[in-house]
């Protein structure tokens, strides 16, 4: 690799970009989906304004992306990869403005390294990959009218036909990202933040230009505005009751589930690239008063890293570590600069170049043990099985669920059930529903037999399936099929259970069961959203 300069820093980065892009292409096309995109999966196939636990645009993304590709893994995940290659440029275009072009190549490389960016938000069918990309465009703008060269406080500047147009710009970016996902409400508030404490800012909230960006992102949120409103605002108070203390739970603090929650953001980001990350947050905090780019960078980080962490504190957010990720993005931006001052310092540029290093080779190789094991679960033949099963008790390789469960559809074209319309089928739990429903691909009626369905309640109508038999899978689930799905049937039979192979070797079995008159049951049952769309009430609600 010839010397980086400013002049080569843009080429270089597009370089690394590509060669990601087209990596990243080959791993959304041979590696299954998870549960959390087999879930999402159906949104995509029924478009909708809005949907019960995410805001639309990445479902119609995913959408499109199966018109163009086809209904297969490629398909849905393509533009999640497609937008990452985006999102890393503007990264490089925004470091670059706010400290220089070498420094925006190594923000591109660090974005590429880190273990939830590289593959979970750059591969996979989620919410995240269009908000970062919509995130840094609506950034971009931003910075265009707020930070560096020609940002200057004069009338000729701030009512120039330029300053109008990159508002309107900040507006379609940020309606955009609103549409993704809820976490723009942070963006929102960190420029806001920017603003309010830089005396030379101030003179924004005095401007229409911001005004008029949020009347556009409000204009642009319309249609989540308007499913919420037509299904009891579901979408908003699922969301916000993941941040507070759950119904008849008494607030208490909970510190195991904070370091939890920092020890699994500083794995999910690679320890030895998160510590320095948030080094640059104390940093930028230091010299916020000294330099506006570092100011910038700390108040559009701040926010969400601290909300979603404090927030463990008494509300168990289990393993969601990716939602502080907006933040840490941010905290790229001078971590390329400080990486490219430590490279040219005498004192810390061996120690850089071996950080560096050890960072790349250690994500190239793990990330290709990782993929080539899901694809052909070689581990379990050659590799001690500890490792695959030291974090599940019920001695399951983990990885199983990132492989399309296949063997799933066999079962259902060998006993007839794929083409019997009389047949639909269902499961005790959302994620499992989602894996299911994912391998047949959306053909069959889906019902979800638990008190929280998520978003699979709104995309059937059960009330069509009355009369109708069910083939359930379950999970090792047997006490919640009994308890919630026995009593809408005549009879239910358990049948041999489908064994999940991978390369040949049995790793999982699912439980089958076939259930014979779909119908509502003698008990009320108010706490399952099924019974109350049997009864004609919305499936979530007092």
């Amino acid at each position: 690799m010839k010397k980086l300069t400013e002049s080569n820093a843009g080429r270089s980065a597009a370089i690394l970009i590509f060669i990601t892009f087209v990596l990243r292409c080959f791993i959304a096309a041979y590696t299954g989906l998870g549960i959390g995109e087999s879930y999402y999966f159906r949104g995509a196939l029924h478009l909708d304004l809005s949907y019960f636990d995410q805001p639309p645009l990445f479902f119609w993304l995913g959408g499109l992306g199966i018109k163009i590709f086809g209904l297969n893994n490629f398909g849905i995940r393509f533009p999640s990869v497609l937008l990452f290659a985006g999102t890393s440029w503007l990264l490089f275009l925004i470091t670059k403005r706010l400290f220089n072009a070498k420094a925006g190549f190594w923000s591109v490389v660090i974005i590429n390294l880190s273990a939830v960016f590289t593959v979970a938000i750059a591969c996979w069918f989620q919410p995240d990959a269009p908000l970062m990309f919509f995130w840094l465009l609506a950034t971009y703008f931003i910075i265009q009218l707020m930070v560096g060269p020609g940002t200057e406080n004069s009338e000729a500047t701030r009512y120039s036909r330029k300053t109008w147009l990159l508002w309107l710009a900040v507006g379609i970016s940020m309606g955009l990202a609103t549409l993704s996902k809820y976490h723009v409400l942070f963006l929102f508030a960190g420029v806001f933040l920017f603003v309010s404490t830089n005396k030379n800012q101030r003179h924004w909230l005095r401007h229409p230009g911001p005004y008029l960006a949020v009347l556009i992102t409000i204009i642009m949120a319309l249609p989540i505005i308007w499913w919420n409103y037509n299904n009891g605002w579901v979408s908003f108070v699922f969301q916000g009751s993941r941040a507070g203390v759950k119904d008849g739970e008494h607030f208490q603090l909970h510190f195991d589930w904070f370091l939890r929650s920092i020890l699994g953001q500083s794995l999910w980001l690679l320890p030895w690239i998160w510590f320095p990350t948030i080094r640059q947050l104390f940093k930028s905090y230091q010299l916020r008063s000294q330099l506006l780019a570092y100011s910038f960078s700390f108040w559009m980080a701040i926010l969400p890293i601290v909300f979603f962490t404090v927030v463990t504190l008494w509300s168990n957010l289990q393993y969601h570590f990716h939602w502080q990720a907006p933040g840490y993005m941010m905290l790229f931006v001078p971590l390329g600069f400080a990486i490219d001052k430590g490279l040219n310092s005498e004192a810390t540029k061996r120690f850089n170049r071996r950080w560096l290093n050890f960072s790349v080779y250690f994500t190239i190789i793990t990330i290709g043990v990782l993929t080539f094991h899901m694809v052909t679960g070689f581990w379990q033949w050659y590799g001690p099985k500890w490792m695959v099963h030291h974090f599940h008790g019920d001695n399951t390789d983990p990885t199983i669920q990132g492989v399309d469960y296949n063997d799933i559809k066999t079962r259902f074209d060998k006993e007839g059930w794929t083409n019997n319309p009389n047949v639909f089928t269902g499961s005790p739990r959302w994620w499992l529903m989602g894996k299911v429903d994912w391998v047949l691909k959306g053909k069959k009626d889906i019902v979800v037999f638990d008190p929280d369905p998520r978003n699979l309640a709104f995309l059937v109508d059960p009330k069509k399936l009355v009369g109708k038999d069910a083939v359930i899978i379950g999970d090792q689930q047997q006490i919640f099929v009994d308890a919630n799905a026995k009593p809408f049937f005549d009879s239910v039979e358990q049948l041999p259970d489908i064994p999940v192979i991978r390369s040949g070797r049995v790793e999982y079995k699912l439980q089958v069961y076939y259930c014979k008159n779909f119908h509502l049951p003698a008990e009320k049952r108010m706490d399952l959203p099924l019974y109350r769309q049997l009864i004609g009430l919305p499936p979530f609600g007092k």
